[in-house]
């Protein structure tokens, strides 16, 4: 595929990284050279500078033959309007990168449709609805929902309490109503067999059904972890904001901002339950003043990923028990899970998923990505008779590092088992490392 981005700031180079790994034809543009930096020398694309609202730019850049062209500069004005005239000029799809909430909305979809913006992200409203999930399940650290939620793909960590430690996985796999799909230790990821075991410390994926949820809290030692009532949000972010929105309404709220003019602007944007207080979230005395001893979690939202993972870490030896980190340098990630500051909200890897979608030439109904894991889970409907309808699950040849989850029948969640018969009509969840993703298309084909 051709791939045209406009917009070389942390989104845009993220996903030019990504793709041109994948092997794709990507073209990154912006306005400014020294925001491309060495980004053609270290990797296989083509940067170009140039205005993404300038129609002779965007004909430098051959937009008329782009498979898909993605604005995510930082001016929304700017990537709606790139993509009216990326669409004008021939791309065949587009995506623009929005700050606006209310463009999300049903009814407005088919308006930029017929501008030609096929698709809007918003990573901030991403990031909020990873977060405000985190906050309902304390004892998660990702909860993704598949088929209207007929199946659920869990990531908790395993403590030393937990009934399924050092036991093979072909002794786990007897008569259980859960499927694990990959784990995480350290910084490899084991998609299981028969003879791994889960070790203390290890991040596990489960794929359920919403019914088995308690089990597998129960299993995973995690049945004290109380329900979040109280929480401590630091930085006043458009995240903060729209996660507000989106957690339970009994829930006690208090934002730490530091700047006074964010604050009187925040007064205006958040519910009256929520309280806004002026000051810096670092300073010990000022969150033992707001009771953060007696607060069950801890959200920090500041613009500094360091920041972030310190003041979870403080949290938490000040007796939170849930705490989530914003990182934006992916670097970081894998470095905060090791320091076990709680879950980890990235917007690249969570604007990554829409990006994989839009490429995929295989009917996809949703790709999300996996923050704490190199990986992402797939779900992909069997509209005809296909490779995957063929064969038992256990002759099908999928790729390393891919696993099926379980599959939708007639909207009820079914486990996977060796023998199992994919039928057309079925909806399959596959679990899968980033790089393996592409190679699933040609088994729905």
């Amino acid at each position: 595929m051709k791939i045209v981005i406009a917009g070389a700031g942390a989104v845009g180079t993220h996903l030019a990284k990504m793709l041109s790994e994948e092997n794709e034809n990507v073209i990154l543009m912006d306005e400014q050279k020294e925001r491309l930096g060495k980004m053609e020398s270290q990797f296989d694309l083509k940067a170009i500078v140039g205005n993404p609202t300038r129609i002779s730019d965007l004909e430098n850049a051959n937009v008329d033959s782009a498979d898909l062209f993605v604005a995510v500069t930082p001016n929304e004005s700017t990537n709606i309007t790139a993509c009216i005239l990326a669409h004008y000029l021939g791309a065949k799809k587009t995506i623009a990168r929005i700050d606006n909430y209310e463009y999300l909305q049903p009814k407005n979809k088919s308006y930029f449709e017929s501008l030609g913006v096929n698709s809007l992200i918003y990573p901030e409203q991403l990031a909020a609805e990873e977060i405000a999930t985190s906050i309902k399940h304390s004892w998660m650290r990702q909860m993704l929902e598949f088929g209207n939620g007929a199946l659920v793909m869990i990531g908790v960590k395993i403590r030393a309490n937990s009934s399924i430690l050092n036991k093979p996985f072909k002794e786990l796999s007897r008569d259980i109503p859960y499927h694990i799909v990959a784990l995480q230790r350290g910084d490899i990821t084991i998609i299981p067999r028969g003879n791994d075991v889960i070790e203390p410390d290890d991040l596990v994926c489960f794929m359920t059904t919403k019914e088995q949820i308690p089990h597998i809290r129960k299993i995973c030692g995690k049945e004290k972890y109380a329900e979040v009532r109280s929480l401590i949000i630091m930085g006043g972010s458009r995240i903060a904001v729209r996660t507000t929105k989106l957690i339970p309404s009994n829930m006690q709220v208090k934002i730490i901002e530091s700047d006074m003019e964010r604050c009187r602007r925040l007064i205006e944007l958040v519910d009256d339950r929520v309280m806004v207080i002026n000051g810096d979230a670092r300073d010990p005395e000022l969150l033992i003043s707001e009771g953060i001893d007696h607060t069950d979690a801890f959200i920090a939202l500041s613009d500094n990923s360091e920041t972030n993972i310190l003041a979870c870490l403080s949290a938490k030896r000040s007796g939170v028990y849930r705490t989530v980190a914003e990182i934006e340098n992916i670097d970081y990630i894998s470095m905060a899970e090791s320091m076990d500051i709680g879950s980890v909200i990235n917007k690249k890897k969570l604007a990554a998923s829409t990006i994989f979608q839009m490429m995929l030439k295989t009917d996809v109904s949703s790709v999300k990505c996996l923050t704490f894991i190199q990986a992402v889970v797939a779900e992909f409907p069997v509209n005809v008779e296909c490779y995957m309808t063929r064969k038992p699950v256990k002759d099908l040849g999928l790729p390393a590092g891919a696993n099926i989850g379980g599959l939708i029948r007639n909207g009820k969640g079914m486990n996977v088992t060796g023998n199992t018969m994919i039928q057309v009509g079925d909806h399959v969840i596959i679990f899968c490392l980033e790089h393996v993703l592409k190679k699933l298309e040609k088994f729905f084909r």
